[in-house]
């Protein structure tokens, strides 16, 4: 079977240049002409079924031109990040040769399309398009295609009922709001279009799986769309998945949780599943949460073959897939992604010129993911020093992001900084403005910082090393700095001289963009 994967809102990590990977250049040149949201940001109502919508039509078209290449294979929707498109037993990156020569085959056709739709095709629907093609030119079994804003007006909507599988909601957040509707429940009702009606000639070849824990009002928004599309629903937060971690250890030099997963779900599947002991990189209950809707996606497919009675592999009509236990516990194990709660070692900490520093990149950039982010730390490594490193998009929500660190718990420093964004000035957030915003937070919350006052504290550094003990007891220091590099490098500082009080973690995060910047430093 391969695995392949398409992940919509994935923003580039440690890109590379046309200049660094010269096959690309005729394919990243178009690219950069096409209307690209990911840079000038999403509009008002995207992603509603309005009049402000974005056109699905307009994608179908190019899908038309380009052979229908989505119909070639079986897709799980998925709505989690991952990465733009891998693919194979091992799931690499589409090589630059094999892009460059699609890009090169397609380009009349694409070129046509654009004219016909007056120049409005984005970068978005060419990037699903060639991520189409790729999958059906490599005949893959089964695809993963993650959404990019969501909803039924996504351009990775256009694959048909006959073609899917599975969809998978994972959460519902905020992010995206405006262009989504301006609430949960437009959010909801707005992501709700990639149910599908079942097949009638098979009768239940087609689920709806969601992750959750889900606010009620938003599960039953999910449930009743569902219902009303006569798609059975599998549900991975259900009272019978007792699921649970059970430690933290070291693996290969990487903190893993060790996790049961135990599954037990009713209704019409009465999926029954359970695997002991599983090791995950992937740390925090929302990843084991993660791993358990994987999981329940997988059981949904393997019980295809069950309901049929019979095994068949055809590209067109499968009845189900052999996905054994050994297999599931395998891709559960192996599962890491860059920047979502990923520790350097020792070796790359030293090559950025931060010995003996432990240092963790995340991604996070909203509210729930920040809470998330700080759930884990505390529960892998309780009482451990902070000191954070942040850049973010201007279009997030930077105090409520803020509120949700602040509120968990004592906080060494905080380094506000900027890294390219896509979109450049018009999306980055400078340092002083950040700065301003956890100030913000920081007084709602009653907390007091020792407010950018880089003399200051690296006085109070020279004092501390020259015997002073305590003089920094209860400061926490927040400062705007220039440099993603020279924060963690003051950072890594700040918690050497308070190693007597607990082990030190620098925690880089706010954006994929910063995190991209620190990888891309360590592959100078």
């Amino acid at each position: 079977m391969e695995f392949l994967h398409h992940g919509g809102s994935f923003k580039g990590l440690c890109s590379r240049s046309a200049e660094e990977e010269p096959e690309l250049k005729d394919f990243m040149e178009y690219m950069d002409s096409l209307k690209n949201y990911e840079k000038s940001g999403v509009p008002k109502d995207a992603g509603t079924d309005s009049d402000d919508g974005f056109d699905l039509g307009r994608m179908r078209r190019l899908m038309e031109l380009l052979d229908n290449p989505h119909s070639k294979f079986k897709v799980p929707h998925i709505q989690t990040i991952r990465e733009r498109i891998s693919f194979g037993r091992l799931g690499e990156p589409v090589s630059a040769k094999s892009l460059n020569d699609l890009f090169h085959r397609s380009k009349k056709i694409i070129n046509k399309a654009m004219e016909l739709e007056n120049g409005r095709i984005s970068h978005f629907e060419v990037l699903t398009a060639m991520a189409f093609k790729l999958f059906a030119q490599e005949n893959v079994d089964i695809a993963v295609i993650e959404a990019g804003l969501g909803g039924a007006r996504d351009a990775t909507n256009v694959i048909c009922s006959s073609g899917l599988a599975t969809s998978v909601i994972t959460t519902i957040g905020e992010e995206h709001l405006a262009a989504l509707g301006g609430s949960l429940k437009s959010i909801a009702m707005a992501k709700s279009g990639i149910i599908k009606h079942k097949r009638p000639v098979s009768g239940m070849n087609f689920q709806l799986v969601l992750g959750g824990r889900f606010l009620p009002h938003i599960k039953q928004i999910l449930q009743d769309k569902a219902l009303s599309m006569s798609s059975p629903v599998v549900s991975a937060s259900d009272a019978g998945n007792r699921s649970k971690i059970k430690g933290i250890s070291l693996l290969n030099d990487r903190p893993c949780q060790s996790c049961d997963i135990v599954i037990q779900v009713g209704n019409y599947f009465n999926l029954s599943f359970e695997l002991f002991d599983v090791k995950l990189y992937m740390l925090g209950s929302h990843q084991l949460q993660n791993a358990v809707t994987a999981t329940c996606t997988a059981l949904c497919l393997r019980d295809l073959e069950d309901k049929a009675g019979i095994q068949s592999n055809s590209i067109l009509d499968p009845s189900g897939w052999q996905i054994s236990d050994g297999s599931i516990r395998a891709g559960l194990e192996n599962t890491c992604l860059l920047g979502r709660s990923q520790f350097l070692t020792s070796m790359e900490a030293e090559r950025l010129g931060l010995s003996k520093a432990m240092i963790m990149l995340d991604g996070a950039h909203t509210k729930e993911s920040a809470k998330a982010l700080v759930h884990t730390i505390r529960m892998t490594f309780p009482g451990a020093r902070l000191a954070l490193v942040v850049a973010m998009a201007s279009d997030k929500d930077h105090v409520g992001f803020a509120r949700e660190f602040l509120s968990g718990g004592k906080i060494d420093a905080v380094f506000l900084t900027q890294a390219n964004i896509a979109g450049g000035k018009s999306r980055t957030t400078l340092a002083s403005f950040l700065r301003d915003c956890w100030i913000k937070a920081s007084g709602e919350l009653g907390l007091a910082f020792l407010n950018d006052k880089t003399m200051e504290y690296q006085d109070l550094l020279k004092a501390q090393s020259n015997g002073c003990e305590g003089v920094l007891e209860n400061k926490t220091i927040l400062a705007a700095e220039a440099s993603v590099l020279s924060s963690m490098k003051i950072a890594n500082q700040i918690l050497s001289h308070n190693m007597q009080k607990g082990s030190g973690i620098i925690v880089v995060t706010g954006s994929l963009h910063i995190v991209s910047s620190v990888l891309a430093t360590l592959h100078e």
